[in-house]
């Protein structure tokens, strides 16, 4: 039996935050009246932002994830990988909510998601090239 406990652990942590992104949205499209795009409201724009980078890495994350946890990766990597990840997406979408420019919580939560990306396709090849 295949079994993604970690992996569905993670995912389900970062749909919780999805939700919460998503209803940023819906909350400021309400106040501004504005039902498509951003209607030149620089709040909404950032919060759209915000979701769609979060929906843009979060999908080959935990594919490479997923995979890794079924090729039989190291239970405390998956645990590394995934908490990495998370963190990374909650100081990115707090960076990008407060500010347009660079910050420090932007960068980490980039490098954490692009380190948590190349770590488990290194990690995929490897287990790969052992079977």
């Amino acid at each position: 039996m295949i079994n993604l406990s970690i992996t569905g652990l993670y995912l389900s942590l970062l749909g919780l935050l999805y939700i919460v992104l998503a209803i940023r949205i819906i909350k400021l499209r309400y106040r501004f009246k504005t039902g498509i795009g951003d209607g030149g409201h620089e709040p909404l724009a950032q919060a759209i932002r915000v979701h769609g980078n979060f929906a843009e890495y979060t999908p080959i994350t935990f594919l490479l994830l997923a995979c890794a946890e079924i090729n039989g990766s190291a239970l405390l990597l998956l645990h590394i990988a995934g908490s990495a990840f998370f963190i990374g997406r909650i100081l990115h979408s707090i960076a990008i909510t407060t500010s347009t420019g660079p910050s420090q919580f932007r960068f980490l939560g980039m490098m954490s998601s692009f380190i948590t990306i190349a770590v488990l396709a290194i990690e995929n090849i490897r287990l790969f090239i052992l079977v």
